[in-house]
This record gives C-alpha cells, sequence and structure tokens, in this order.
C-alpha cells in the first residue's frame, strides 16, 4: 500500500523543529554567556574569554587523548589549518603516549585535566595539590603545561590560590562558548551553537573519547570551514591570551 505523505503536517513538524533548535540555542547562549560574564567579573581566577581586537578563537578539547578520536581530531585540525589546547586526563595517557606526542608535533599544546573523570571541586585541598601534580608529573614529560581545567568545570579560591603561589606559572581556563556537548548529543545543536556564540576572544570547549569524540569530530568539519570563512583564525589558549587587551 502505498505511503500517503502529508506535506503540511511535515513543513510544520520542521518548523517547529527549527524553531526548537533556535530557541534552544538562544536559551544556551544566554546561560554560557551570562555565566562567564559574571564568573569573569564576581569569581575572577579562571580565564573565560580574551579581550581583543584579533578575530582569534581558542579552541579547547576536553578528557583525551583517546586512541582513536584524538587523531581524527588531529586530522581535522591540520586539514583546515587550525590549533587546539587539549586538555588530557592523566589517567588516560598510558598506552597512547604516541598520540600525546604527536599533538604536540603537530603544533597544538597540553593543559592539565586533573587524574581522572571527576568533579575536582569535591576534593580536599591535599587530594588536589597530589592529584594536579601527579598529571603534572605526567604531562610535562611530553612538553611544558602551562594550563589547567578543573573536572566539571568548577574551581575554588583554593585551587586558585595554589596556583597563583606555584612557580610553575599555571593559569585556569574554562570557556564562553560550551554547546554543552557532554550533556546534548545533537551535532546539529553544537554546529549551530558554536556559529551562533563565537565572536573574537572566545574559547571554544568541546569533549574527546569515545561518542563525545567522534560528535566533535563530525562538529569540527562542519564549523571550521564557517569560521575560517568568517575571518576567524582558530588558535591555542596562549596564542589566544597572548593578544588580551
Amino acid at each position: 500500500m502505498p505511503i500517503k505523505w502529508n506535506f503540511k503536517f511535515l513543513s510544520q513538524f520542521v518548523l517547529l523543529s527549527v524553531l526548537a533548535l533556535v530557541i534552544m540555542n538562544v536559551a544556551c547562549s544566554f546561560i554560557t554567556h551570562g555565566i562567564a560574564s559574571l564568573a569573569a567579573a564576581f569569581y575572577p581566577g579562571a580565564l573565560y574569554f580574551v579581550k581583543t581586537e584579533k578575530k582569534l578563537v581558542a579552541l579547547t578539547i576536553d578528557d583525551g587523548p583517546d586512541s582513536e578520536t584524538t587523531q581524527e581530531i588531529l586530522a581535522v585540525l591540520e586539514q583546515h589549518g587550525a590549533k587546539a589546547t587539549f586538555f588530557l586526563i592523566s589517567s588516560n595517557v598510558a598506552g597512547n603516549e604516541e598520540v600525546v606526542a604527536q599533538i604536540i608535533q603537530q603544533g597544538h599544546e597540553l593543559g592539565n585535566h586533573m587524574t581522572h573523570d571527576e568533579p575536582t571541586i569535591k576534593l580536599t585541598k591535599s587530594e588536589f595539590v597530589d592529584k594536579f601534580n601527579k598529571a603534572d608529573c605526567i604531562l610535562s614529560k611530553f612538553a611544558k603545561v602551562r594550563w589547567f581545567r578543573p573536572g566539571s568545570g568548577w574551581y575554588s579560591s583554593e585551587m586558585i590560590d595554589y596556583l597563583v603561589k606555584d612557580k610553575r606559572g599555571y593559569l585556569c581556563a574554562l570557556g564562553s562558548v560550551y554547546p554543552f556537548d557532554a550533556n546534548i548529543s545533537s551535532l546539529s545543536f553544537a554546529v549551530a551553537f558554536i556559529s551562533l556564540n563565537v565572536k573574537p576572544g572566545a574559547i571554544i570547549i568541546l569533549h574527546d573519547r569515545g561518542k563525545r569524540g567522534k560528535r566533535t569530530v563530525e562538529t569540527l568539519k562542519r564549523v571550521l570551514p564557517k569560521l575560517k570563512r568568517r575571518g576567524y583564525k582558530i588558535v591555542t589558549l596562549t596564542e589566544l591570551y597572548q593578544t588580551k587587551l
């Protein structure tokens, strides 16, 4: 029996779907930029974005390395001449040393994302110091590490105080363009969110490993050409930070 398409219903469904995507993007944009701006003003200590007149955007990728997806991400970045800061979890490094070396060889940089995928804010001060230093010990064998990002994105004044007093010169970095890719699996949402919210000095946050890493590969394939056409250069955190006003 032939299928009868209800084109009026389909057009309404498509329209509602697009409208829902736009509303979700606007809402999440308000949350992301609102939190970033308020936190930067009233809860200092972390870098959320950089005030710059140059059309530079920092790309940061959390939770690697992964034996498969990290290399796929690196291939996309190389194809589009983009650089990134990879916030690695040190317990993921064992067995992936060649992948980490490849990150450095291709001109990217490493960030300290602690030893395990857990909320750093829940650690005691002594636990934080111990795990932070264990991660640094492993990652610094590949290159100097300058950036720290707490697990789950929450930090305390004690953490910042420790970084300030530490002689290694660490800085804490979060971000201003986060498409909630750790929770929202929609590729279309991530692409639209990043495209709508990027501006000079923004810091993008995406994730590596498993399905998240696969989504990041596809997201970058779609987003990087868009940003390049708009005149943006995708850089590491350090390069962006050096242009701050």
